[in-house]
């Protein structure tokens, strides 16, 4: 696991800088040029026909305050696509730093919940316990978008603890860190 550090001041000049216009023959390097985005790491979660799934996305963001939207959007090639954007209700848990296995787990499986803390809520939805945010939604929408689809929820509950994240950025996990 790598650690980002954070520095003031100014912008160094892109000195390897690469242009291009996307297309079919260049989709890694757009890959490549989106992961330079670094991003927070969240599994989601939701009870559905099949039992309780999980699913490890980058693919997260706050949408709306009033109403409390949020979004995330799963592949439409996962064999978890279809359950998700079914699922009346899910939860998004925000990962700390520590919980790299949570993960790494629920990047390539939907099931094992044993091996980790959780307990599921008064609707049988699983939840993980010491994450850094976790957010229980109602489905609100759902918008094909290219080659995933855009599920939007809406919070009913949400919680936060004041501890470092997980994130994600160049195909790395890591964790912020200040420079002093």
């Amino acid at each position: 696991m790598w650690t980002f550090h954070v520095r003031r001041g100014t912008a160094a000049p892109m000195t390897d800088h690469v242009e291009f216009t996307p297309d079919t023959t260049n989709t890694l390097q757009l890959r490549d040029a989106f992961g330079r985005f670094a991003t927070g790491v969240t599994v989601i979660t939701a009870q559905t026909a099949v039992g309780p799934l999980g699913m490890t996305a980058n693919s997260f963001s706050s949408i709306s305050l009033d109403p409390p939207l949020v979004m995330w959007a799963p592949g439409n090639g996962s064999r978890r696509h279809d359950a998700f954007v079914a699922a009346p209700r899910f939860c998004i848990h925000v990962l700390g730093a520590d919980q790299f296995e949570l993960a790494a787990h629920f990047a390539t499986r939907g099931d094992g919940f044993d091996a980790f803390e959780t307990h599921l809520d008064d609707q049988d939805l699983p939840l993980f316990n010491d994450c850094v945010a976790r957010f229980i939604c109602e489905h609100h929408a759902a918008h094909p978008a290219g080659d995933h689809t855009m599920v939007l929820g809406r919070v009913a509950h949400a919680s936060f603890a004041s501890r470092p994240g997980l994130v994600f950025e160049q195909g790395r996990y890591g964790q912020l860190a200040a420079d002093a």
